[in-house]
C-alpha cells in the first residue's frame, strides 16, 4: 500500500481530479479520503522577494578571513 498526500484544485464543475502513478493505471484502486480545507492564497504565491534563481545574488557574502585557520584549534593543527 502506498500512500499519497496532494493538494488539488477542484474543477469548475466541483470535482477532484486524482492523477496514478503508470504502475497503477491497469489496477483496481480502493481511495480512503480526508478533505480539509486549505489557505490557497499561502500555496500558490513564494515569499515576498522571493522570486527564483539568483534571487539572493549579492545578498550573502563570507568573511575575507573564512579560510584562515582558528585559533581554537591550534594545538590539533599541525
Amino acid at each position: 500500500m502506498s500512500t499519497i498526500t496532494a493538494i488539488f484544485e477542484p474543477a469548475p464543475d466541483g470535482t477532484l481530479h486524482l492523477p496514478l502513478p503508470a504502475a497503477w493505471r491497469k489496477l483496481s484502486i480502493r481511495v480512503k479520503a480526508e478533505l480539509e480545507p486549505v489557505d490557497s492564497s499561502a500555496s500558490k504565491q513564494p515569499p515576498a522577494g522571493l522570486k527564483g534563481f539568483g534571487c539572493l545574488k549579492g545578498k550573502i557574502s563570507m568573511a575575507a578571513d573564512f579560510n584562515e585557520p582558528l585559533e581554537d584549534f591550534k594545538d590539533y593543527s599541525a
